[in-house]
């Protein structure tokens, strides 16, 4: 009896790890799947969509952009077209700048691209109005130069204090200190600024940054990568598209 007694304890206690031992493998199994779904990968290593993210498989229509009158940094027979539609309090401009405006001087300097700036001051930045007409003012001064000079500043170094910041400015790019003042308080440029926002508008801009790249919208603030490759296949002549800053060629 004993020794019967003893051998059925065993037997029970053996049954019952192979069933545990059954479920810690089948937990393990399923927490492996959940990891890799959630890492964008499937257990075999190739990359799947992730989760609600729809990825695009039609080029992005091309829009004629109207940049007649415009700021042009570059040269104007670059094969690429690089319009930017923006708001010098935007933070979401403001990261633009500097996390990729390096990228798009260099393409510039290559002669890749040609950079056109134009205004989207969105209502509920008190100071975005009055920053796009300065840097119009800096341009009545001195030209395309001087405009892209403002625009830098502005941009790099902030317009938290208004115009006491925009006349800093004008002074640091050497501009007549009272021809700006004067330029800023008329309000010359004032118009000029809100047909911008009105026209981009018009033609699909809902926010800012918004970009055209030969008349092809990218919105936001996106890695200085998805303009490259954006920049590379126009030059490519390769169809593209760019989805929540996903850059895919069609």
């Amino acid at each position: 009896m004993e020794t019967t007694q003893k051998n059925d304890v065993i037997t029970i206690k053996k049954d019952a790890l192979w069933k545990y031992s059954t479920f810690i493998l089948l937990g393990i199994v399923i927490l492996g799947v959940v990891f890799f779904v959630l890492s964008g990968k499937s257990p075999t290593g190739n990359v799947v969509n992730q989760p609600g993210v729809q990825l695009p498989s039609e080029p992005t229509a091309k829009i004629i952009v109207n940049t007649k009158g415009d700021p042009v940094k570059g040269d104007k027979d670059a094969p690429v077209e690089f319009v930017e539609f923006t708001d010098y309090e935007c933070p979401f401009c403001q990261r633009h700048f500097l996390q990729s405006g390096s990228t798009i001087e260099s393409r510039v300097k290559a002669g890749d691209i040609k950079l056109i700036t134009k205004d989207y001051p969105l209502p509920f930045h008190t100071q975005a109005q009055r920053a796009a007409e300065s840097a119009h003012c800096a341009r009545d001064q001195g030209g395309d130069l001087k405009y892209y000079e403002m625009h830098d500043l502005l941009f790099s170094d902030g317009v938290a204090n208004g115009e006491a910041d925009f006349k800093s400015y004008a002074k640091q790019i050497g501009l007549d200190s009272a021809k700006f003042a004067s330029c800023l308080s008329s309000g010359k440029f004032a118009d000029d600024v809100k047909a911008d926002l009105e026209y981009g508008s018009q033609i699909g801009v809902g926010g800012t940054p918004a970009f055209f790249i030969n008349g092809r919208i990218i919105s936001g603030a996106c890695p200085a990568q998805t303009f490259t490759s954006a920049i590379d296949a126009e030059i490519n002549g390769n169809e593209w598209a760019v989805t929540n800053c996903q850059f895919v060629l069609i």
